[in-house]
């Protein structure tokens, strides 16, 4: 009798341990899925945050900026980083296309843009600019005359593919308000296989 007692209490003991423990677990397997889904929130709110007002996804239309970029290419681009030259940059100016360019700053307001389409030299304020990003040399004139004197609040912009890029060489172009740019490319985030810096300086 003492026996069957004793294994009775054994086999309570130990039923209430069990429970304990599968209590324990699923605590701890909860906890687990509560911070797995704040961390997965935390990082979906950071990208936000990054993504609306830091950096912002762009495709790639068209050959205008090929060998630099492609068609169908996505980029990062920051809309808090100043202007400066040689920045590749999105437009949203209104024009004939009626979509966004993607283009290179080449001169700001007050600086004076010259272009030789024999010698295929391109200046700014009469020196010579360093260009190792284009797919060729400057043949095609447009109809814009040079030398041109980029208006203040303004920039001249060019395709990385000379030849095939309707820019500021074209008068329904011309020279881009900066508040149409929305922001300086950073990255090439897509393809992957192709991520890199699109910016020189």
């Amino acid at each position: 009798m003492q026996d069957m007692v004793q294994d009775y209490w054994f086999r309570f003991v130990r039923t209430i341990d069990e429970a304990q423990e599968d209590e324990q677990k699923n605590v701890r397997f909860w906890s687990f899925i509560y911070e797995t889904a704040a961390a997965a929130a935390a990082a979906v709110a950071i990208l936000f945050v990054v993504f609306t007002f830091c950096l912002r996804g762009v495709g790639v239309l068209g050959e205008s900026m090929e060998p630099t970029l492609h068609d169908g290419d996505w980029l990062a681009v920051s809309a808090l980083s100043p202007v400066k030259n040689k920045d590749v940059v999105i437009i949203t100016q209104p024009n004939t296309m009626d979509k966004p360019l993607v283009k290179r700053v080449i001169a700001k307001g007050g600086e004076t843009v010259d272009i030789d389409f024999i010698s295929h030299v391109l200046t700014v304020n009469g020196t010579v600019l360093d260009e190792p990003y284009i797919a060729g040399v400057t043949e095609e004139s447009g109809d814009v005359q040079f030398p041109l004197t980029v208006p203040e609040g303004q920039v001249f912009v060019l395709g990385d593919n000379r030849n095939n890029s309707l820019d500021s060489r074209f008068s329904v172009i011309g020279c881009i308000d900066e508040n149409y740019i929305l922001g300086v490319a950073k990255y090439r985030v897509f393809p992957f296989s192709g991520f890199s810096d699109v910016t020189i300086h």
